[in-house]
């Protein structure tokens, strides 16, 4: 949805009579994306956390949407840059134009694969909090092959500078140019490529094929589908 002030969206929402939510601003109890705020005119939109009293606010957009892009290498996977590199919005059919999509997680620039974007806010906290524990599978490309026990590693989790990753599951395969597939729940800046790099192997390349139970299937590279109600209740509940 666009923006509006936030005293408006908590009372669209259902939060409560405007004048408790009111008050609850004015005291400090509203954080929005974990920052206090005790202005009733910022701006929020679907994409933005909302809580009063720790308690989440879901604000929905007028139409909510998800869809799932299949995205090429060099496209960055944010809704603008200010160097004016293309971002994963210029990809999107003009429909989607004002529905204020935005990534669902991260895929940096030169991976490619499966990216969601949409307008819900809560779909995309359920989705990239870790609590909820989604997993994601990628195929990669890596140079020089595992050695004997490196796949074992990975599985137990590695030592990053951010803190121990959680089990992985790793799989040998034949997908020209992929010669591995790596499954992680985390949502770490590129989580996976360090995971290679901290046991000395370089990443050529890297695809997300799978989010939760999503899979990108056959969909073509810069091509956008968006995702049926079932899909999303499935992928949300997953």
């Amino acid at each position: 949805m666009p923006s509006m002030p936030l005293l408006k969206a908590l009372v669209r929402a259902g939060a409560g009579p405007r004048r408790w939510a009111a008050d609850a601003i004015r005291e400090g109890r509203v954080q929005v994306n974990g920052e206090t705020v005790t202005g009733f005119h910022h701006q929020v939109t679907a994409a933005d956390r909302i809580s009063i009293d720790g308690r989440h606010i879901p604000i929905k957009p007028s139409k909510t949407v998800c869809v799932v892009l299949n995205k090429p290498a060099g496209i960055l996977s944010t809704t603008h840059d200010e160097r004016g590199r293309r971002t994963v919005i210029d990809l999107l059919p003009s429909r989607f134009a004002r529905l204020a999509l935005h990534p669902v997680g991260r895929l940096d620039k030169d991976s490619t694969g499966l990216l969601l974007l949409t307008n819900d806010g809560d779909l995309t906290y359920r989705l990239t909090h870790p609590s909820f524990g989604h997993e994601k599978e990628y195929l990669v490309q890596v140079e020089p092959a595992l050695l004997p026990g490196e796949r074992a590693r990975l599985e137990q989790g590695l030592q990053l500078k951010d803190g121990i990753t959680s089990p992985a599951r790793v799989r040998p395969m034949r997908e020209v140019p992929f010669n591995y597939s790596i499954v992680i729940h985390e949502g770490r800046k590129h989580q996976v490529r360090r995971m290679f790099q901290k046991l000395g192997h370089r990443v050529l390349a890297l695809k997300r094929v799978r989010i939760g139970n999503l899979q990108m299937g056959d969909l073509a590279e810069g091509e956008v589908r968006e995702l049926t109600n079932e899909e999303v209740r499935r992928l949300a509940s997953g």
